[in-house]
């Protein structure tokens, strides 16, 4: 999903919340059943995007507002506070890659997205965008909040995040986003999102 402030990858068995009025769009990777519920303007249960943990009680709400047309409405209300105090509770998960706003970091982003794996500098990449190393090092820490290091490595995992979604191996996928090893890969995942990739896709 993106929005004016980044890019969130939302895995399988995972909600997203998007606060009224905030303009997004969104993309599927691989074959995908999605459920919407959509809120009266002003309800109020996050303040930002937010991916989230799915509990049991969350999905059966999700999946008998979304499935049942024979619902009264005063039934529907009730399950619809019973999903916004359950999505008030829910775990966020830390899947935001901010986006830049100056035309050179946009410029540099874009070349990364396009290939993961890139391994050039910030300084080679530089001379590719007409910027210099600590330019664009203060840029990033001040437009994203990281360091260039940092948000490159996020991207690499969001995009591995999508690789897994659309069916592809660990191995393929280590090579795809730039880690030197299929266990290299695993062990930043594990560090990123606290557990391997098979048990993240289908916890």
């Amino acid at each position: 999903m993106h929005t004016g402030r980044g890019l969130w990858v939302v895995p399988p068995n995972r909600a997203v919340w998007i606060p009224a009025e905030v303009p997004h769009a969104h993309q599927a990777n691989g074959p995908t059943e999605m459920r919407s519920i959509i809120f009266p303007a002003g309800t109020k249960a996050l303040a930002d995007p937010s991916v989230l943990v799915v509990g049991p009680l969350l999905r059966e709400v999700i999946r008998t507002l979304s499935d049942d047309d024979d619902l009264s409405a005063d039934h529907r209300h009730h399950l619809e506070q019973v999903a916004l105090h359950q999505l008030r509770r829910a775990e966020a998960l830390p899947l935001m890659l901010p986006t830049p706003s100056d035309p050179r970091l946009v410029a540099l982003c874009d070349l990364l997205a396009a290939d993961p794996a890139d391994q050039r500098s910030l300084h080679e990449l530089g001379r590719q965008v007409g910027a210099a190393e600590r330019t664009l090092s203060r840029l990033f820490r001040a437009e994203t909040g990281v360091t260039f290091p940092q948000w490159r490595a996020q991207l690499r995992l969001h995009h591995a995040l999508s690789l897994l979604a659309a069916g592809h191996s660990v191995t393929r996928v280590a090579m795809d986003c730039g880690f030197r090893t299929p266990s290299a890969f695993i062990e930043a995942f594990r560090n990123h999102f606290g557990t391997s990739p098979g048990r993240y896709l289908t916890g």
